[in-house]
């Protein structure tokens, strides 16, 4: 397979949307204006704006193994910051899909490389739910709950980043949702653990205002 083909794909989308909607390009041009930010899974079978049927430019995105938000990823809180203080988006999407080949791999007791060292955080999340999850006879059900806890995982780690819990401080509009998409039938499912704001926190977890800048002593 070439990547022309891919050349030449993107030739005829281009010609069919400026055709559909003379003024689509130069619309985009002129301003990004998501209102969602989607954190989801590399996986390639989970493409993000066919899924919810969204053009460019309404719908911004940081996709990684395994759809993981970790404290320590600047290239992912620099995204969440750049959707919150930039963009305002008003709603945070953790997006899993189950079958996920990451935490199925974080299952796994093998090494598989530096994979192993990224996919840590969902080692954790499964030995928390250790009894839970191996009472689970289908080895394929058992992999779908464990992304389903995965996705609550991260939806509290969102809401965790002082971004977000600033981001309420200053009285902003901001949601952080949790789904799970399914491969087999192409539907995301709410997996209602949405937060809205700082009750949603855990007493640890839950940050004051940040006080005003102090100058050099």
């Amino acid at each position: 397979m070439s990547v022309e083909r891919l050349l030449e794909n993107n030739r005829i989308w281009a010609a069919a949307k400026t055709k559909a909607d003379p003024d689509f390009f130069p619309r985009l041009k002129r301003q990004q204006a998501p209102g969602y930010l989607w954190i989801g899974c590399a996986d390639s079978r989970v493409p993000a704006n066919e899924i919810v049927n969204l053009d460019p430019g309404e719908l911004f995105v940081h996709r990684n193994v395994a759809n993981l938000v970790v404290p320590s990823d600047l290239n992912c809180l620099s995204v969440l910051q750049y959707a919150i203080e930039v963009l305002g988006v008003r709603h945070v999407i953790v997006v899993g899909h189950y079958g996920c080949g990451g935490v199925r791999t974080a299952m796994d007791t093998h090494q598989f490389g530096l994979i192993d060292n990224w996919l840590r955080p969902i080692k954790d999340i499964y030995d928390a739910h250790r009894a839970e999850l191996d009472a689970i006879a289908d080895p394929e059900r058992r992999v779908d709950a464990l992304c389903e806890h995965n996705v609550r995982a991260q939806v509290k780690s969102v809401i965790q980043t002082t971004i977000v819990q600033n981001a309420w401080h200053r009285g902003q509009d901001l949601e952080v949702h949790g789904w799970i998409y399914g491969l087999g039938d192409g539907l995301a499912r709410d997996l209602g653990v949405t937060a809205c704001g700082p009750g949603c926190l855990s007493p640890v977890h839950r940050m004051g205002a940040p006080e005003g800048r102090r100058g050099p002593r």
